[in-house]
Protein backbone atom coordinates (compact mmCIF):
# COMPACT_ATOMS: atom_id res chain seq x y z
CA UNK A 1 0.00 0.00 0.00
CA UNK A 2 1.59 3.41 -0.64
CA UNK A 3 1.74 6.09 1.80
CA UNK A 4 -0.54 8.71 2.17
CA UNK A 5 -3.41 6.24 1.71
CA UNK A 6 -7.00 6.74 2.81
CA UNK A 7 -8.10 4.16 5.54
CA UNK A 8 -11.66 4.33 6.97
CA UNK A 9 -11.49 3.41 10.74
CA UNK A 10 -14.92 2.54 11.70
CA UNK A 11 -15.35 2.10 15.29
CA UNK A 12 -18.16 1.18 17.33
CA UNK A 13 -19.41 1.53 21.23
CA UNK A 14 -18.08 0.17 24.59
CA UNK A 15 -17.89 0.44 28.09
CA UNK A 16 -15.55 1.99 29.82
CA UNK A 17 -15.09 1.49 33.76
CA UNK A 18 -18.91 0.76 34.36
CA UNK A 19 -19.86 3.82 32.16
CA UNK A 20 -22.29 4.04 29.96
CA UNK A 21 -21.99 2.27 26.61
CA UNK A 22 -20.85 4.92 24.44
CA UNK A 23 -18.20 5.66 21.21
CA UNK A 24 -14.88 6.55 22.99
CA UNK A 25 -11.92 7.09 21.08
CA UNK A 26 -9.11 6.95 23.97
CA UNK A 27 -8.19 3.18 22.74
CA UNK A 28 -8.09 4.84 19.21
CA UNK A 29 -5.06 7.27 20.17
CA UNK A 30 -2.33 4.49 19.47
CA UNK A 31 -3.68 2.56 16.32
CA UNK A 32 -4.15 6.46 14.72
CA UNK A 33 -0.68 7.61 16.07
CA UNK A 34 0.88 4.43 14.51
CA UNK A 35 -1.10 4.92 10.86
CA UNK A 36 -1.02 8.52 10.15
CA UNK A 37 2.87 8.53 11.41
CA UNK A 38 3.10 5.88 7.96
CA UNK A 39 1.59 9.13 6.13
CA UNK A 40 -2.08 7.56 6.16
CA UNK A 41 -5.22 9.47 6.06
CA UNK A 42 -7.50 8.67 8.48
CA UNK A 43 -11.43 9.13 8.39
CA UNK A 44 -12.85 7.79 11.70
CA UNK A 45 -16.52 6.65 11.63
CA UNK A 46 -18.82 5.48 13.95
CA UNK A 47 -20.67 2.35 13.78
CA UNK A 48 -24.01 0.34 15.71
CA UNK A 49 -21.31 -3.09 16.35
CA UNK A 50 -20.60 -2.70 20.04
CA UNK A 51 -16.76 -3.37 21.08
CA UNK A 52 -15.76 -3.62 16.87
CA UNK A 53 -12.66 -1.56 15.46
CA UNK A 54 -12.02 -2.17 11.91
CA UNK A 55 -9.71 -0.80 8.93
CA UNK A 56 -11.29 -0.14 5.91
CA UNK A 57 -8.94 0.46 2.79
CA UNK A 58 -10.55 0.73 -0.93
CA UNK A 59 -13.59 0.03 0.91
CA UNK A 60 -12.42 -3.05 1.76
CA UNK A 61 -11.98 -4.56 5.31
CA UNK A 62 -8.55 -5.22 5.95
CA UNK A 63 -8.65 -5.84 10.07
CA UNK A 64 -10.34 -5.52 12.55
CA UNK A 65 -10.38 -6.53 16.46
CA UNK A 66 -11.89 -6.11 19.71
CA UNK A 67 -11.32 -1.90 20.56
CA UNK A 68 -11.18 -3.69 24.18
CA UNK A 69 -8.01 -5.50 23.04
CA UNK A 70 -6.24 -2.21 22.27
CA UNK A 71 -3.95 -0.30 24.71
CA UNK A 72 -5.18 2.62 26.29
CA UNK A 73 -3.98 6.01 24.76
CA UNK A 74 -0.41 5.83 24.10
CA UNK A 75 1.33 5.87 20.75
CA UNK A 76 0.62 2.45 19.74
CA UNK A 77 5.23 1.60 19.72
CA UNK A 78 4.39 -1.40 22.20
CA UNK A 79 0.76 -2.58 20.99
CA UNK A 80 0.91 -5.76 19.07
CA UNK A 81 -2.37 -4.78 17.51
CA UNK A 82 -1.49 -1.53 15.88
CA UNK A 83 1.90 -3.17 14.52
CA UNK A 84 -0.61 -6.10 12.90
CA UNK A 85 -2.97 -3.19 12.31
CA UNK A 86 -0.60 -1.28 10.45
CA UNK A 87 0.79 -4.14 8.34
CA UNK A 88 -2.51 -4.79 7.25
CA UNK A 89 -3.37 -1.52 5.89
CA UNK A 90 0.55 -1.64 3.87
CA UNK A 91 -0.21 -5.08 2.58
CA UNK A 92 -3.47 -4.09 1.27
CA UNK A 93 -2.84 -4.24 -1.91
Amino acid sequence: MPKNAVVVLRYGPYIAVGLSVEHRTFRLQGLQAVLTQDGHELILEKIDDRNVVELLVNGEVVFWCNINDLDFGGDGKLDPLCEQARIAVLDAY
